[in-house]
């Protein structure tokens, strides 16, 4: 497609990664780093504060206030009512305007999290009206198929989801965040900015 690759961020994802391994990533280069779970980032969080942290999975309630002490982003923002949470906890921390990014599930498929694009509609003033947040962008996991080619209308529907959102609260950041290992160059064709590849 012929993208400036300044314009795509490479977020690697550290999960069951051991910390040798993710050292040696950064001493390459690697510096956007991401984990799928509040728990096991802490550790490698602690011993490499060099790199960029993004939580990728989902945030549990309960877990929102260490996720915003560990974290520089969430990405797995998927209810008004965690946002809400993050933004108070981000207040409280100093840590305003928090970035985040609100998951979407495009494909309404009962296995994922996410808003579906109609509730995002209509919740979307009451997020980004929420002091002490940044927001970024939509974020999506592309539907699980035996080809790459098949996720190509999960990222179409959410890069013309945020144009038509965008159209309507300016609020709302520019940032795709879609694609992973077995089909990120799918989602840069799609006009990702940010893919998550963990191999």
């Amino acid at each position: 497609m012929g993208r400036d690759p300044a314009t795509v961020t490479l977020l690697a994802v550290t999960k069951s990664v051991s910390l040798d391994v993710v050292r040696a990533a950064i001493q390459l280069g690697l510096t956007e780093l991401a984990e799928n779970r509040v728990q096991e980032a802490e550790a490698k969080i602690t011993d490499l504060p060099q790199a960029r942290w993004q939580l990728v999975g989902h945030l549990q309630s309960n877990k929102a206030g260490k996720a915003v002490e560990l974290f520089d982003c969430i990405q797995s923002v998927d209810s008004l009512e965690l946002a809400q949470r993050i933004a108070r906890l981000a207040l409280d921390a100093g840590k305003a305007p928090y970035p985040i990014y609100v998951q979407v599930n495009v494909d309404n498929d009962e296995a994922k999290a996410g808003f579906s694009a109609h509730s995002l509609e209509a919740s979307l003033p009451a997020i980004a009206a929420l002091p002490g947040l940044e927001l970024r962008g939509l974020m999506t996991v592309g539907r699980l198929a035996g080809r790459a080619e098949d996720a190509r209308p999960t990222f179409g529907a959410l890069r013309e989801l945020s144009q038509r959102l965008r159209k309507r609260d300016a609020r709302l950041g520019p940032e795709l965040s879609m694609g992973m290992s077995d089909d990120f160059e799918i989602a840069i064709e799609e006009l990702a900015s940010v893919v998550r590849v963990g191999r």
